[in-house]
């Protein structure tokens, strides 16, 4: 499920089911030699926990992007996101990132740390088996969420 009005309807309806919450964080460099890395991590992100929602949809729920910069990251406020969401019904929440910061923090988050893979410039069929491979890695966080 998205974070829309439609989804969100089903969501009231069916919380019982749709017990996690995935939360891309999203550094955003916005130097002129930073920016189009962060705009390929952004969009590998985005690609991929939008691959994750398709597969398990009805069972997670696809929360909008946590964006930051260098000078915005603040490392209290995925975890008030996180109080937020359990509080909201959410039994697991996971945060997926291409920012390697987070994994340090990882004792109070549930952070997937995923290199950022460039798709821009791959076609569609070697895309997609990218995302297939990238989804094996993380069926086990999710499964061991779901314990």
């Amino acid at each position: 499920m998205n974070f829309n009005v439609k989804d969100i309807e089903q969501f009231q309806t069916q919380k019982q089911f749709i017990d996690t919450a995935i939360v891309p964080l999203m550094q955003l460099n916005l130097s002129d030699e930073g920016m189009k890395q962060s705009s390929s991590a952004v969009e590998y992100l985005m690609t991929l926990t939008m691959f994750i929602e398709q597969q398990f949809r009805g069972r997670v729920m696809l929360m909008p992007p946590f964006s930051y910069t260098d000078r915005t990251k603040n490392e209290l406020l995925p975890m008030q996101l996180q109080e937020e969401l359990h509080s909201t019904g959410f039994k697991s929440v996971i945060f997926i990132t291409c920012d390697h910061f987070w994994s340090k923090k990882n004792e109070n988050l549930n952070v997937l740390w995923l290199p950022a893979i460039p798709l821009e410039s791959m076609d569609k069929t070697v895309k997609q088996r990218i995302l297939e491979d990238q989804l094996k890695q993380i069926i086990p966080v999710l499964t061991e969420a779901w314990v």
